[in-house]
Protein backbone atom coordinates (compact mmCIF):
# COMPACT_ATOMS: atom_id res chain seq x y z
CA UNK A 1 0.00 0.00 0.00
CA UNK A 2 1.52 3.56 -1.19
CA UNK A 3 1.07 7.03 0.56
CA UNK A 4 -1.21 7.86 -1.78
CA UNK A 5 -4.14 5.23 -1.00
CA UNK A 6 -3.52 6.15 2.59
CA UNK A 7 -4.05 9.36 1.74
CA UNK A 8 -7.43 8.17 0.05
CA UNK A 9 -8.44 5.88 3.39
CA UNK A 10 -7.99 8.53 5.42
CA UNK A 11 -10.36 10.74 3.56
CA UNK A 12 -13.36 8.43 3.82
CA UNK A 13 -12.30 8.16 7.42
CA UNK A 14 -13.33 11.75 7.41
CA UNK A 15 -16.12 11.39 6.01
CA UNK A 16 -17.67 9.30 7.86
CA UNK A 17 -16.16 10.90 12.00
CA UNK A 18 -16.46 14.31 11.03
CA UNK A 19 -13.74 17.06 10.53
CA UNK A 20 -12.94 17.39 14.07
CA UNK A 21 -12.38 13.93 15.15
CA UNK A 22 -10.43 13.58 11.83
CA UNK A 23 -8.22 16.53 13.02
CA UNK A 24 -7.66 15.26 16.79
CA UNK A 25 -7.10 11.07 16.08
CA UNK A 26 -6.82 10.23 12.56
CA UNK A 27 -4.97 12.69 10.41
CA UNK A 28 -1.76 12.16 13.04
CA UNK A 29 -1.28 8.71 11.74
CA UNK A 30 1.11 7.30 9.12
CA UNK A 31 1.07 3.96 7.26
CA UNK A 32 4.18 1.93 8.18
CA UNK A 33 3.67 -1.56 6.66
CA UNK A 34 1.28 -4.92 6.39
CA UNK A 35 3.00 -7.73 7.85
CA UNK A 36 0.17 -11.05 7.48
CA UNK A 37 -3.15 -9.82 8.15
CA UNK A 38 -1.81 -7.12 10.21
CA UNK A 39 -1.64 -3.48 9.30
CA UNK A 40 1.11 -1.32 10.89
CA UNK A 41 0.26 2.09 11.61
CA UNK A 42 2.28 4.88 13.39
CA UNK A 43 1.03 6.98 15.55
CA UNK A 44 2.98 10.11 17.58
CA UNK A 45 1.78 9.45 21.32
CA UNK A 46 1.17 6.51 23.28
CA UNK A 47 -2.30 8.02 24.40
CA UNK A 48 -3.16 8.46 20.70
CA UNK A 49 -3.02 5.23 19.70
CA UNK A 50 -4.82 3.58 22.97
CA UNK A 51 -7.63 6.06 21.85
CA UNK A 52 -7.43 5.30 17.74
CA UNK A 53 -7.34 1.36 19.24
CA UNK A 54 -10.37 1.70 21.35
CA UNK A 55 -12.75 3.93 19.15
CA UNK A 56 -11.57 3.67 15.31
CA UNK A 57 -9.98 0.45 14.60
CA UNK A 58 -13.50 -1.65 13.23
CA UNK A 59 -13.47 1.85 10.32
CA UNK A 60 -9.42 1.82 9.27
CA UNK A 61 -9.57 -2.28 9.19
CA UNK A 62 -12.74 -2.04 7.18
CA UNK A 63 -10.87 0.75 4.83
CA UNK A 64 -8.12 -1.05 4.84
CA UNK A 65 -9.34 -4.26 3.35
CA UNK A 66 -10.86 -2.25 0.52
CA UNK A 67 -7.41 -2.04 -0.44
CA UNK A 68 -6.42 -5.13 0.86
CA UNK A 69 -8.83 -7.71 1.36
CA UNK A 70 -6.20 -10.23 3.63
CA UNK A 71 -5.99 -7.27 6.40
CA UNK A 72 -7.85 -8.33 9.47
CA UNK A 73 -6.75 -6.30 12.23
CA UNK A 74 -4.28 -3.32 12.92
CA UNK A 75 -1.19 -2.80 15.30
CA UNK A 76 -0.38 0.74 16.47
CA UNK A 77 3.20 1.76 17.30
CA UNK A 78 4.70 4.45 18.73
CA UNK A 79 7.30 6.76 16.18
CA UNK A 80 10.41 5.80 17.25
CA UNK A 81 10.87 10.20 18.55
CA UNK A 82 9.25 8.87 21.01
CA UNK A 83 10.32 6.46 23.82
CA UNK A 84 8.15 4.11 24.18
CA UNK A 85 7.30 1.29 21.68
CA UNK A 86 4.20 -0.73 20.90
CA UNK A 87 1.14 0.98 22.12
CA UNK A 88 -1.86 -1.83 20.66
CA UNK A 89 -2.83 -4.19 19.00
CA UNK A 90 -6.34 -3.91 18.07
CA UNK A 91 -9.03 -5.96 16.32
CA UNK A 92 -12.54 -4.83 15.40
CA UNK A 93 -14.38 -3.72 18.37
CA UNK A 94 -17.25 -1.42 19.38
CA UNK A 95 -15.99 2.42 19.91
CA UNK A 96 -15.84 3.00 24.15
CA UNK A 97 -14.34 5.45 26.32
CA UNK A 98 -10.18 5.05 26.25
CA UNK A 99 -8.17 4.11 29.39
CA UNK A 100 -4.37 4.78 29.26
CA UNK A 101 -1.31 3.31 31.81
CA UNK A 102 2.04 3.04 30.30
CA UNK A 103 1.88 -0.59 30.37
CA UNK A 104 -0.79 -3.13 28.35
CA UNK A 105 -0.99 -4.96 31.34
CA UNK A 106 -2.03 -2.46 33.90
CA UNK A 107 -5.85 -2.87 34.85
CA UNK A 108 -6.98 0.81 33.89
CA UNK A 109 -11.06 0.93 33.58
CA UNK A 110 -12.01 2.52 30.84
CA UNK A 111 -12.16 6.90 30.58
CA UNK A 112 -15.03 9.18 29.38
CA UNK A 113 -13.88 11.81 27.30
CA UNK A 114 -16.70 14.12 28.35
CA UNK A 115 -15.63 13.57 31.90
CA UNK A 116 -13.01 16.78 31.79
CA UNK A 117 -12.96 19.67 34.35
CA UNK A 118 -13.93 21.65 31.25
CA UNK A 119 -17.52 20.31 31.68
CA UNK A 120 -17.72 20.21 35.41
CA UNK A 121 -19.90 22.80 36.67
CA UNK A 122 -18.21 24.65 39.90
CA UNK A 123 -20.82 25.63 42.40
CA UNK A 124 -20.51 26.02 46.31
CA UNK A 125 -21.75 22.42 46.98
CA UNK A 126 -18.71 21.26 45.14
CA UNK A 127 -16.17 24.21 44.96
CA UNK A 128 -13.48 22.40 47.83
CA UNK A 129 -13.91 19.24 45.61
CA UNK A 130 -13.03 20.67 42.83
CA UNK A 131 -10.05 22.57 43.98
CA UNK A 132 -8.64 19.77 45.25
CA UNK A 133 -9.22 17.24 42.25
CA UNK A 134 -7.75 20.25 40.22
CA UNK A 135 -4.35 20.17 42.50
CA UNK A 136 -3.72 16.52 42.70
CA UNK A 137 -4.33 16.94 38.47
CA UNK A 138 -1.69 19.43 38.05
CA UNK A 139 0.83 16.41 38.88
CA UNK A 140 2.55 17.82 41.52
CA UNK A 141 3.33 16.69 44.90
CA UNK A 142 0.56 17.58 47.15
CA UNK A 143 0.37 17.86 51.27
CA UNK A 144 -2.66 15.13 51.13
CA UNK A 145 -2.50 12.30 50.19
CA UNK A 146 -5.01 10.27 49.92
CA UNK A 147 -7.59 12.61 48.34
CA UNK A 148 -10.99 11.17 49.32
CA UNK A 149 -14.07 12.47 47.77
CA UNK A 150 -17.40 11.24 49.23
CA UNK A 151 -20.99 11.94 48.32
CA UNK A 152 -24.45 10.46 46.88
CA UNK A 153 -25.33 9.47 43.70
CA UNK A 154 -25.04 12.08 40.81
CA UNK A 155 -22.99 14.54 42.18
CA UNK A 156 -20.07 13.90 40.50
CA UNK A 157 -18.04 12.06 41.71
CA UNK A 158 -16.79 9.64 39.15
CA UNK A 159 -16.33 12.85 36.95
CA UNK A 160 -13.87 14.24 38.70
CA UNK A 161 -12.34 10.86 39.51
CA UNK A 162 -12.34 10.68 35.34
CA UNK A 163 -11.11 14.75 35.30
CA UNK A 164 -8.17 13.90 37.46
CA UNK A 165 -7.22 11.54 35.38
CA UNK A 166 -6.97 12.87 31.73
CA UNK A 167 -5.20 15.79 33.54
CA UNK A 168 -2.55 14.10 34.85
CA UNK A 169 -2.14 12.54 31.08
CA UNK A 170 -2.25 15.87 30.08
CA UNK A 171 0.26 17.12 32.70
CA UNK A 172 2.54 14.17 33.45
CA UNK A 173 2.42 11.98 30.70
CA UNK A 174 5.42 10.02 31.99
CA UNK A 175 3.21 8.92 35.37
CA UNK A 176 1.69 5.66 35.19
CA UNK A 177 -1.62 6.49 36.13
CA UNK A 178 -4.57 3.62 37.00
CA UNK A 179 -8.17 4.49 37.19
CA UNK A 180 -10.66 1.42 38.28
CA UNK A 181 -13.65 0.58 40.31
CA UNK A 182 -13.18 -1.24 43.61
CA UNK A 183 -15.12 -3.86 42.31
CA UNK A 184 -12.31 -4.35 39.74
CA UNK A 185 -9.83 -4.57 42.20
CA UNK A 186 -11.57 -7.16 43.81
CA UNK A 187 -12.01 -9.00 40.65
CA UNK A 188 -8.42 -8.90 39.86
CA UNK A 189 -7.32 -10.37 43.37
CA UNK A 190 -9.92 -13.17 42.72
CA UNK A 191 -7.92 -13.58 39.86
CA UNK A 192 -4.40 -13.68 40.75
CA UNK A 193 -5.33 -15.57 43.50
CA UNK A 194 -7.24 -18.43 41.37
CA UNK A 195 -4.32 -18.94 38.85
CA UNK A 196 -1.51 -18.08 41.62
CA UNK A 197 -0.22 -14.87 40.34
CA UNK A 198 -0.68 -13.33 43.69
CA UNK A 199 3.39 -11.67 43.12
CA UNK A 200 2.08 -10.61 39.96
CA UNK A 201 -0.43 -8.90 41.15
CA UNK A 202 0.87 -7.03 44.41
CA UNK A 203 4.30 -6.37 41.41
CA UNK A 204 1.53 -4.92 39.27
CA UNK A 205 -0.54 -2.21 41.43
CA UNK A 206 2.61 -1.44 43.67
CA UNK A 207 4.42 -0.29 40.07
CA UNK A 208 1.56 2.75 39.88
CA UNK A 209 2.52 6.12 40.49
CA UNK A 210 -1.43 7.63 40.86
CA UNK A 211 -3.89 4.76 41.81
CA UNK A 212 -7.75 6.18 41.43
CA UNK A 213 -10.08 3.62 43.36
CA UNK A 214 -13.72 4.07 42.73
CA UNK A 215 -16.62 3.37 45.12
CA UNK A 216 -14.08 1.65 47.42
CA UNK A 217 -17.52 1.23 49.75
CA UNK A 218 -17.58 -2.25 47.39
CA UNK A 219 -14.44 -4.11 49.05
CA UNK A 220 -16.85 -3.25 52.61
CA UNK A 221 -17.07 -6.75 54.67
CA UNK A 222 -14.14 -8.52 51.79
CA UNK A 223 -11.79 -9.55 54.28
CA UNK A 224 -8.83 -10.49 52.24
CA UNK A 225 -9.48 -8.58 49.51
CA UNK A 226 -9.74 -5.38 52.22
CA UNK A 227 -6.23 -6.91 53.76
CA UNK A 228 -4.59 -6.75 50.40
CA UNK A 229 -6.46 -3.33 49.48
CA UNK A 230 -4.44 -1.95 52.62
CA UNK A 231 -1.11 -3.54 52.38
CA UNK A 232 -1.31 -2.02 48.63
CA UNK A 233 -1.74 1.46 49.89
CA UNK A 234 1.14 1.11 52.57
CA UNK A 235 2.91 0.32 49.74
CA UNK A 236 2.05 3.19 47.44
CA UNK A 237 2.02 5.57 50.17
CA UNK A 238 5.23 4.64 51.68
CA UNK A 239 6.50 5.31 47.97
CA UNK A 240 4.87 8.63 48.10
CA UNK A 241 2.80 7.52 44.86
CA UNK A 242 -0.67 9.15 45.19
CA UNK A 243 -3.99 7.82 46.00
CA UNK A 244 -7.57 8.70 45.10
CA UNK A 245 -10.54 7.24 46.51
CA UNK A 246 -13.66 7.91 46.20
CA UNK A 247 -17.24 6.17 48.00
CA UNK A 248 -20.60 7.47 48.42
CA UNK A 249 -20.25 7.96 52.64
CA UNK A 250 -17.89 9.02 54.53
CA UNK A 251 -14.91 6.84 55.67
CA UNK A 252 -15.84 6.69 59.25
CA UNK A 253 -19.51 5.52 57.65
CA UNK A 254 -18.50 2.93 55.68
CA UNK A 255 -20.10 -0.40 57.70
CA UNK A 256 -18.20 -3.45 57.50
CA UNK A 257 -14.80 -1.39 56.67
CA UNK A 258 -11.91 -2.34 58.75
CA UNK A 259 -10.99 0.43 60.88
CA UNK A 260 -7.34 0.49 59.99
CA UNK A 261 -8.51 0.93 56.65
CA UNK A 262 -10.78 3.91 57.85
CA UNK A 263 -8.39 5.20 59.75
CA UNK A 264 -5.95 4.94 56.67
CA UNK A 265 -8.33 6.87 54.39
CA UNK A 266 -9.01 9.38 56.90
CA UNK A 267 -5.56 10.56 57.03
CA UNK A 268 -5.23 12.26 53.91
CA UNK A 269 -8.28 15.19 52.69
CA UNK A 270 -12.05 13.64 52.90
CA UNK A 271 -13.96 15.91 51.10
CA UNK A 272 -17.84 15.85 50.98
CA UNK A 273 -19.46 16.99 47.45
CA UNK A 274 -22.88 18.17 49.18
CA UNK A 275 -26.35 18.06 47.10
CA UNK A 276 -26.72 20.26 44.53
CA UNK A 277 -28.35 23.94 45.39
CA UNK A 278 -30.59 25.15 43.06
CA UNK A 279 -27.72 27.74 41.60
CA UNK A 280 -25.65 24.70 40.90
CA UNK A 281 -28.35 22.88 39.15
CA UNK A 282 -29.33 25.84 36.47
CA UNK A 283 -26.17 26.56 35.73
CA UNK A 284 -25.72 22.83 35.22
CA UNK A 285 -28.68 22.65 32.75
CA UNK A 286 -27.50 26.15 30.83
CA UNK A 287 -24.22 24.57 29.94
CA UNK A 288 -25.98 21.55 29.16
CA UNK A 289 -28.62 23.32 26.70
CA UNK A 290 -25.44 25.00 24.49
CA UNK A 291 -24.39 21.55 24.04
CA UNK A 292 -27.78 20.44 22.77
CA UNK A 293 -27.78 23.74 20.51
CA UNK A 294 -25.13 21.86 18.45
CA UNK A 295 -27.55 19.18 17.44
CA UNK A 296 -30.74 21.23 17.41
CA UNK A 297 -29.47 24.26 16.48
CA UNK A 298 -33.41 25.86 15.78
CA UNK A 299 -34.68 24.74 18.38
CA UNK A 300 -35.79 27.12 20.91
CA UNK A 301 -36.60 26.78 25.12
CA UNK A 302 -38.25 29.38 27.30
CA UNK A 303 -35.93 30.27 29.94
CA UNK A 304 -38.67 29.31 33.00
CA UNK A 305 -38.34 25.42 31.96
CA UNK A 306 -34.74 25.75 33.19
CA UNK A 307 -36.07 26.79 36.20
CA UNK A 308 -38.88 24.90 36.57
CA UNK A 309 -36.75 21.27 36.49
CA UNK A 310 -33.85 23.35 38.54
CA UNK A 311 -36.85 23.19 40.93
CA UNK A 312 -38.13 20.10 40.58
CA UNK A 313 -35.57 17.29 40.22
CA UNK A 314 -32.96 18.02 42.78
CA UNK A 315 -31.74 15.23 44.38
CA UNK A 316 -29.79 13.68 41.25
CA UNK A 317 -27.65 15.56 38.20
CA UNK A 318 -27.64 12.30 36.08
CA UNK A 319 -31.98 12.52 36.37
CA UNK A 320 -31.72 16.14 35.62
CA UNK A 321 -29.60 16.02 32.66
CA UNK A 322 -31.35 12.74 31.06
CA UNK A 323 -34.22 14.90 31.45
CA UNK A 324 -33.57 17.87 29.40
CA UNK A 325 -32.04 15.68 26.86
CA UNK A 326 -35.62 13.68 26.61
CA UNK A 327 -37.25 16.93 25.95
CA UNK A 328 -34.92 18.08 23.25
CA UNK A 329 -35.49 15.25 21.69
CA UNK A 330 -39.15 15.13 22.17
CA UNK A 331 -39.58 18.46 21.15
CA UNK A 332 -37.25 18.15 17.86
CA UNK A 333 -39.78 15.07 16.79
CA UNK A 334 -43.12 16.76 17.72
CA UNK A 335 -42.03 20.59 15.97
CA UNK A 336 -42.81 22.43 18.81
CA UNK A 337 -40.18 24.69 20.58
CA UNK A 338 -40.09 23.79 24.53
CA UNK A 339 -42.56 25.35 26.60
CA UNK A 340 -43.06 24.41 30.35
CA UNK A 341 -46.49 22.62 28.87
CA UNK A 342 -44.07 20.73 26.92
CA UNK A 343 -41.69 19.95 29.80
CA UNK A 344 -44.76 18.73 32.12
CA UNK A 345 -46.05 16.59 29.36
CA UNK A 346 -43.22 14.79 28.43
CA UNK A 347 -41.22 14.62 31.37
CA UNK A 348 -44.44 13.84 33.79
CA UNK A 349 -42.85 10.27 35.05
CA UNK A 350 -40.11 11.82 36.04
CA UNK A 351 -41.55 14.65 37.45
CA UNK A 352 -43.15 12.25 40.12
CA UNK A 353 -40.64 10.15 40.63
CA UNK A 354 -38.48 13.37 41.41
CA UNK A 355 -40.77 14.28 43.99
CA UNK A 356 -39.20 16.36 46.97
CA UNK A 357 -37.55 13.64 49.65
CA UNK A 358 -35.67 15.62 51.87
CA UNK A 359 -32.66 13.00 53.51
CA UNK A 360 -31.41 13.52 56.97
CA UNK A 361 -28.04 14.12 55.60
CA UNK A 362 -29.73 17.24 54.08
CA UNK A 363 -31.25 18.03 57.50
CA UNK A 364 -28.27 17.49 59.39
CA UNK A 365 -26.15 19.91 56.84
CA UNK A 366 -28.97 22.63 56.96
CA UNK A 367 -29.06 22.53 60.94
CA UNK A 368 -24.84 22.40 60.97
CA UNK A 369 -24.78 25.32 58.82
CA UNK A 370 -27.91 27.54 60.45
CA UNK A 371 -25.54 27.10 63.80
CA UNK A 372 -22.65 27.37 61.99
CA UNK A 373 -20.79 24.20 63.76
CA UNK A 374 -19.08 21.52 61.84
CA UNK A 375 -20.94 18.41 60.38
CA UNK A 376 -18.36 15.82 62.16
CA UNK A 377 -18.70 17.61 65.87
CA UNK A 378 -22.75 17.27 65.41
CA UNK A 379 -22.87 13.72 64.26
CA UNK A 380 -19.78 12.97 67.12
CA UNK A 381 -19.33 12.14 70.27
CA UNK A 382 -19.07 15.54 71.82
CA UNK A 383 -21.90 16.59 74.41
CA UNK A 384 -21.05 20.66 74.78
CA UNK A 385 -23.98 22.11 74.16
CA UNK A 386 -23.02 24.09 71.50
CA UNK A 387 -22.79 20.97 69.73
CA UNK A 388 -26.25 18.70 71.67
CA UNK A 389 -28.98 21.66 70.91
CA UNK A 390 -28.52 21.67 67.21
CA UNK A 391 -27.92 18.00 66.91
CA UNK A 392 -31.41 17.70 68.79
CA UNK A 393 -32.85 19.86 66.77
CA UNK A 394 -31.79 18.02 63.81
CA UNK A 395 -32.93 14.80 65.08
CA UNK A 396 -36.30 16.29 65.88
CA UNK A 397 -36.71 17.27 62.06
CA UNK A 398 -34.98 14.08 60.69
CA UNK A 399 -38.32 12.47 62.68
CA UNK A 400 -40.88 15.37 61.11
CA UNK A 401 -39.51 15.34 57.86
CA UNK A 402 -38.43 11.92 56.86
CA UNK A 403 -40.15 8.27 57.00
CA UNK A 404 -37.17 7.20 58.95
CA UNK A 405 -37.02 5.00 61.86
CA UNK A 406 -35.89 6.44 65.47
CA UNK A 407 -32.81 3.69 65.05
CA UNK A 408 -32.37 4.37 61.09
CA UNK A 409 -32.06 8.29 62.44
CA UNK A 410 -29.95 7.11 65.47
CA UNK A 411 -27.03 5.37 63.17
CA UNK A 412 -26.87 8.73 60.70
CA UNK A 413 -26.06 10.19 63.95
CA UNK A 414 -23.03 8.39 64.56
CA UNK A 415 -24.48 5.32 65.71
CA UNK A 416 -26.91 6.87 68.49
CA UNK A 417 -29.04 5.08 70.23
CA UNK A 418 -33.00 4.84 69.59
CA UNK A 419 -33.56 6.48 72.78
CA UNK A 420 -31.32 8.97 72.46
CA UNK A 421 -32.94 10.40 69.49
CA UNK A 422 -36.48 9.72 71.21
CA UNK A 423 -35.14 12.39 74.06
CA UNK A 424 -33.72 14.63 71.65
CA UNK A 425 -37.10 14.57 70.08
CA UNK A 426 -39.07 15.26 72.91
CA UNK A 427 -36.81 17.71 74.11
CA UNK A 428 -37.03 19.69 71.30
CA UNK A 429 -40.69 19.89 71.33
CA UNK A 430 -40.63 21.01 75.12
CA UNK A 431 -38.12 23.73 73.85
CA UNK A 432 -40.31 24.95 71.29
CA UNK A 433 -42.86 26.06 73.61
CA UNK A 434 -40.72 27.65 76.35
CA UNK A 435 -38.26 29.38 73.47
CA UNK A 436 -39.35 31.35 71.10
CA UNK A 437 -36.22 31.51 69.27
CA UNK A 438 -35.66 27.46 69.03
CA UNK A 439 -39.31 27.80 67.57
CA UNK A 440 -38.39 30.82 64.74
CA UNK A 441 -35.13 28.38 64.32
CA UNK A 442 -37.39 25.07 63.62
CA UNK A 443 -39.84 27.34 61.56
CA UNK A 444 -37.10 28.26 59.21
CA UNK A 445 -35.35 25.68 58.78
CA UNK A 446 -38.21 23.57 57.66
CA UNK A 447 -38.98 26.57 55.00
CA UNK A 448 -35.47 25.93 53.82
CA UNK A 449 -35.70 22.45 53.66
CA UNK A 450 -38.97 22.78 51.89
CA UNK A 451 -37.79 25.29 49.17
Amino acid sequence: MNELQWGTIKQSIEKTIGAHNYKNWIAPIEFSAVENDVAVLSVPTNFLGNYVAQNFSDLIVHQLSTVNDSIRRVRFTVAKSTPTAVVASARPAPAQPVSFAKSDDLPGAPLDPRFTFDTFIVGKPNELAHAAARRVGEGEVVSFNPLFLYGGVGLGKTHLMHAIAWELHRNRPDLNVVYLSAEQFMYRFVQALRDRKMMDFKQLFRSVDVLMVDDVQFIAGKDSTQEEFFHTFNALVDQNKQIIISADRAPGEIKDLEDRIKSRLQCGLVVDLHPTDYELRLGILQAKVEQHRVQYPDLQIDNNVLEFLAHRISTNVRVLEGALTRLFAFASLIGRHITLDVAQDCLADVLRASERKITVEEIQRRVAEHYNIRLSDMIGPKRLRTYARPRQIAMYLAKQMTSRSLPEIGRRFGGRDHTTVLHGVKRVEELKIQDGQIAEDLEMLRRALEA
